[in-house]
């Protein structure tokens, strides 16, 4: 059975080359371009490979805000039950070629959170 824990988060940037400097002069997290991407950064917050890790993106709309991923057996189930639940779906699954499955959601809150399936099968 799956931990429903967050195992990634997105952090927007006006300013991707400030933001990388605060945030790895602060923490010493480290950063890096996977390749062929150079609009997105991952983030490596320690050295464990188990460890949460992130990425940092130029911010795409003014009102883009960090996005917490939360570990899920299936994205299309548990989109369904935020959607029964009284939130809603505003990303449908979508592959990361490779690595799994996202969607992203709002709560009855108006928060914004991400559901990941791991799947290296993803296309």
């Amino acid at each position: 059975m799956i931990k429903h824990t967050i195992v990634h988060f997105e952090i927007p940037a006006d300013d991707v080359r400030r933001a990388i400097q605060f945030y790895s002069r602060l923490f010493a997290w480290q950063f890096s371009a996977p390749p062929g991407n150079d609009d997105y950064w991952l983030i490596q917050v320690s050295e464990g490979e188990q460890d949460l890790g992130g990425g940092l993106m130029k911010r795409q709309d003014p009102s883009q805000v960090p996005v917490n991923y939360v570990q899920v057996e299936s994205v299309v189930e548990y989109a369904a039950r935020v959607e029964e639940l009284g939130g809603q779906v505003i990303v449908p699954k979508m592959p990361v070629p490779g690595m799994g499955w996202f969607a992203q959601c709002k709560d009855t809150e108006g928060n914004i959170f991400a559901l990941w399936e791991s799947d290296a099968s993803a296309a």
